[in-house]
Order: structure tokens, then C-alpha cells, then sequence
């Protein structure tokens, strides 16, 4: 089904929480291409969801505005059933083609950050200036960094239609990771978007949520946000945790054992770097503990048998 505001030849497929939005695209009337495919334990419903938008075309390819687990974990199985990647095509950054053919987890960040990720291969990159053919029609591909220094985004022109990744959401933008381990992301952030607002879109196609419409009241969101963080970087990386915390809960919707959860908190690369970086003198155990009764002092978790996610981890 159409969603209004888009062309014709566009399919929104608006996911929930752990995967991001698919963007279908009937190119002609034999195949389609896809934008991001949703998390790895979603793939069965991812598949069954783009075949339904198909109707009966080809998915040819698939495009990934940046390979953060939850937005390239159904790119595996959608290969497999449209007949491999000769036949179903992947294209990812260009900065990231090698880690993906070469199935990096540390590179592609999945190890450090405790995602699971399904591997595939990919056939092109693309970059910053690049135009792409979608739904009969031309996109530019726009560099995004600052949530993840390879992110792209794509813009249609004459829709004035953005494709922006998590770069802007309508109520805020990703965790910018590298400024959780005290490298620089915070000015790559402020300078997408900056360049969202150059572009003036009529409408926003965002990684999570809806489509929306006011994106100067987005932009204006964000920037303040993003002032926050700016001017408390330890805020910021706090907040990251507490996002992690809740993906992993989300990943486990019967529950987790708070122990279980500890050690999965305790082992993860990116956590051991931020603490090493703000908080030098607190434990794992420590920080874990402030993280989760953060995570109860906002009701985003509860304790049941298990401790549950109650809230979407933006």
C-alpha cells in the first residue's frame, strides 16, 4: 500500500523497534529495489513483508544507507530468497565494501557493540555525489557522518524527498558512537545537519518512525539536542549506554536475567571503552548498575521474572 506523500513507485515499510524502516521501490514492472532491511532476528518478517510490496517483481537490490545491525540484518535472508546475489544485489558505503566482503564483525562494529549481524556479500559501493536509480527515479547520495562516520543519506530532487537514515529522526538523530569513546562525532553531526537544512525536504523518510513533513521543527529538535550533548560529552555517553542496555533487552522480549544482562554489559568492547575514557574509577558492575536503574527511574525497563524493555531505545 501507498503512503501518502510518496511517489507511486514507493512502498514505506515502518517498522518497530529492533529494525529500521525498509524502503521498497518498484523500479519497473519486473523488479524492485530495497532501502535497509530491519534486524537479523526479524529477517522471516522482513522477507514476508517486501515480498507482499513486490507483487511478484524481482527484489534486484538492496541498498543500505549505513550497515548498523538493525538496518542491514535482513540483507542475508532477502539475498536467499530472491536467488543469491546474482540475482538480488547489495550496495553499501563504499568505505565499508571491504569489511563487508570480507565479513569484518570488528570493523562493521557488530563485536564491539554486541549486535548480531547475518553476513552477506555486497556488490558495489557507493559514495558522497553518487546517483542512484530507485522507482524510476534519480537519488543522490549525501554523506551523513556523525551517528556513524560511513552513514549516507539519499535525496530525490523533485520530490524534494529524503532518505535520511538516523541522521534526523522527527524527534531527534542515532547515538553519535564515536563520541562515546572520545573521538570526534559531535561535529559531523552538527554539520549533516546543517546539510538536511540546505536541502530544504518537503518530507523526511527517517531510519525510525514516520514519514514527516515539519523539518525545520525536526532540524530545530536535534540541534538542541545535540547542544546538550555538546556541551556535556559524559551526558551523551551515558545516554548511549542506556541505549545499548535497551536494544539488548529488546533483542530478549520474554526477559533477561539481570546476571545474564550484567555480563553481556561487562563484556562489550564499545561499554569497556567508554568507561575507560569518562569514568576511569567506576567498575563495569558499577556502571551497569547506574545504567539499569536509569533505565527503572524512566520506566524504560521493569522487573518481572525477567527484566523486560517497556520503551523504544531512542
Amino acid at each position: 500500500m501507498a503512503t501518502p506523500l510518496l511517489p507511486h513507485s514507493m512502498r514505506l515499510l515502518e517498522r518497530g523497534w529492533l529494525s529500521a524502516n525498509n524502503i521498497v521501490f518498484l523500479d519497473d514492472a519486473r523488479t524492485a529495489s530495497v532501502v535497509d532491511t530491519g534486524y537479523v532476528l526479524h529477517a522471516a518478517q522482513t522477507v514476508a513483508l517486501v515480498r507482499h510490496a513486490l507483487g511478484g517483481r524481482q527484489l534486484a537490490r538492496i541498498v543500505n544507507t549505513h550497515l548498523h545491525s538493525d538496518h542491514c540484518g535482513g540483507n542475508a535472508a532477502l539475498q536467499l530468497a530472491f536467488g543469491g546475489a546474482a540475482h538480488c544485489a547489495v550496495t553499501v558505503p563504499a568505505g565499508e565494501l571491504r569489511a563487508v566482503n570480507n565479513w569484518d564483525e570488528d570493523a562493521l562494529s557488530f563485536r564491539s557493540t554486541g549486535q548480531q549481524a547475518a553476513g552477506f556479500s555486497a556488490a558495489a559501493g557507493m559514495a558522497a555525489g553518487d546517483l542512484l536509480q530507485l522507482g524510476g527515479m534519480p537519488w543522490r547520495v549525501h554523506a551523513a557522518p556523525g551517528h556513524d562516520p560511513h552513514a549516507l543519506m539519499l535525496f530525490q530532487h523533485d520530490a524534494r524527498l529524503l532518505i535520511s537514515g538516523d541522521a534526523l529522526w522527527e524527534h531527534g538523530f542515532g547515538v553519535v558512537f564515536p563520541e562515546m569513546v572520545g573521538e570526534s562525532g559531535f561535529a559531523a553531526t552538527r554539520s549533516t545537519l546543517d546539510a538536511i537544512a540546505a536541502l530544504a525536504p518537503a518530507a523526511v523518510i527517517p531510519g525510525h518512525g514516520a514519514v514527516f513533513t515539519d523539518v525545520a521543527a525536526a532540524l530545530a529538535r536535534a540541534r538542541s539536542r545535540l547542544g546538550v550533548f555538546e556541551a556535556s560529552p559524559e551526558r551523551h555517553a551515558r545516554h548511549g549506554l542506556r541505549v545499548l542496555l535497551k536494544f539488548q533487552l529488546l533483542q530478549q522480549p520474554e526477559g533477561v536475567a539481570r546476571d545474564d544482562l550484567r555480563a553481556w554489559f561487562c563484556d562489550a568492547e564499545l561499554v569497556a571503552r567508554a568507561a575507560r575514557h569518562f569514568w576511569p574509577n567506576l567498575t563495569l558492575d558499577a556502571l551497569f548498575s547506574e545504567t539499569l536503574d536509569a533505565l527503572f527511574l524512566a520506566s524504560a525497563a521493569s522487573r518481572r521474572d525477567h527484566l523486560v524493555c517497556n520503551a523504544d531505545p531512542a
